[in-house]
C-alpha cells in the first residue's frame, strides 16, 4: 500500500510538471515578443534559482559534496542549458509542430538511458505504451509531411532531436542524483549551473537581438510566472516525480504537454479542437495507463494464488 501511495504521488507530481510546461508556451510567446530567447531563459533561471534557494536555506538541506559537483554541473549543462537551448534553436529553424513531435521522442530515450544507467528493464509493455503515446502526439499536433523533405528544416529538426536526447539524459541523471540528495537540492544546484552557462550566451545574444519591454508590467509578470511556476515549480515536480517512480514509467507523463497546451489554447485563445485532438488524447491516455498499471504486482499475486491452490 505504501508503494502504491508513493507511485500515485509521483504520477501526480509528473502530471503537474508536464501540465505546467504545456501551458508555458502561451506565456513564453508573450514574453518572446519583447525579449530574446536566452535573455528570457537567463531571467527565468535568476528568478527560479532565488525562489528555490530560499527553500533550501529555510529547510537547512545539506549542500552537495565536492565529489558530486560534476554530477550537478552535468545536469545543469546537459538538461537545463543544452536541452532547452536546442529546443529554442530547433523550434526557430523548424516549426512548433515538428518541435512537439520530435521532442516527444524523449521518453523513448529515457527508457534507454534508464536501462543502461539504472538497470531498469525494457519490456514489451513499455515499448507498446510509448508507441501508442507517440502516435497520439502526432494525431494531436498533426504531421506536416512537407517538413520531412525540406532540407532547410534539417538543422532545426536535428536540434530538436538533440533536445529530446539531452532532456532524457537529464531525467536519468537527476534521478541518479536524487538517490543521495533531496530533489529540491538537485533542482536548485542544477539550475545554478545552468544559470552560469546561460550568462555568456545571453551577453553574446545582445550583440544581435534587441531587448525590449522591460518597462512593461506584463513582461515582468511573464518572467515571474516562468521563473517561479514553470522553472522552480515544474523542474522540482519533475525531479521529485522521477525520484518516486521508475524512470521509464515516469517518462510517459511527458506526453501530457501537447494535450494541455492544446486545451489551454482552446480555453484562452479560442483555438479550435478537432476530432484528432480527442483521438490522439485518448491514445496518449491509454499509453500512460498501460505503462503505469501495476501489472507485475498482479502477476505475482496471481502466481501466489495458483501456488496456494495447488497446495
Amino acid at each position: 500500500m505504501k508503494q502504491v501511495n508513493k507511485n500515485a504521488l509521483g504520477y501526480l507530481a509528473l502530471s503537474a510538471a508536464a501540465s505546467i510546461w504545456g501551458g508555458m508556451y502561451i506565456v513564453s510567446k508573450m514574453a518572446l515578443d519583447f525579449l530574446p530567447p536566452f535573455t528570457l531563459l537567463w531571467l527565468r533561471y535568476a528568478v527560479g534559482l532565488t525562489f528555490l534557494w530560499l527553500f533550501v536555506v529555510r529547510q537547512g538541506l545539506r549542500q552537495p559534496l565536492a565529489r558530486d559537483w560534476r554530477l550537478f554541473m552535468s545536469i545543469g549543462f546537459v538538461g537545463y542549458f543544452l536541452s532547452i537551448g536546442l529546443q529554442f534553436i530547433g523550434t526557430g529553424l523548424s516549426s512548433a509542430h515538428m518541435g512537439a513531435i520530435l521532442t516527444s521522442a524523449s521518453p523513448v530515450f529515457i527508457v534507454l538511458f534508464a536501462s543502461y544507467m539504472l538497470g531498469e528493464p525494457i519490456t514489451g509493455r513499455k515499448m507498446t505504451a510509448l508507441l501508442l503515446a507517440m502516435i497520439g502526439v502526432i494525431v494531436v499536433v498533426g504531421w506536416d509531411v512537407q517538413l520531412l523533405g525540406d532540407s532547410r528544416k534539417l538543422p532545426g529538426n536535428l536540434a530538436l532531436i538533440g533536445a529530446a536526447v539531452t532532456w532524457a539524459l537529464l531525467s536519468v541523471l537527476a534521478k541518479k542524483a536524487a538517490l543521495h540528495y533531496s530533489p529540491l537540492v538537485v533542482t536548485t544546484y542544477s539550475i545554478f549551473w545552468a544559470f552560469l552557462f546561460t550568462t555568456p550566451v545571453m551577453v553574446i545574444e545582445w550583440q544581435f537581438l534587441p531587448v525590449n519591454g522591460l518597462d512593461q508590467p506584463s513582461v515582468w509578470f511573464a518572467v515571474l510566472y516562468l521563473g517561479i511556476v514553470s522553472t522552480a515549480g515544474a523542474f522540482y515536480l519533475w525531479n521529485k516525480g522521477m525520484h518516486m517512480v521508475e524512470a521509464g514509467t515516469g517518462s510517459m507523463f511527458f506526453f501530457f504537454q501537447p494535450v494541455v497546451g492544446a486545451l489551454l489554447g482552446w480555453l484562452l485563445l479560442g483555438e479550435h479542437l478537432s476530432v484528432s485532438f480527442f483521438t490522439g488524447g485518448l491514445l496518449i491516455l491509454f499509453g500512460v495507463l498501460l505503462m503505469s498499471m501495476p501489472v507485475q504486482e498482479r502477476l505475482q499475486n496471481r502466481r501466489r494464488g495458483e501456488t496456494l491452490m495447488k497446495r
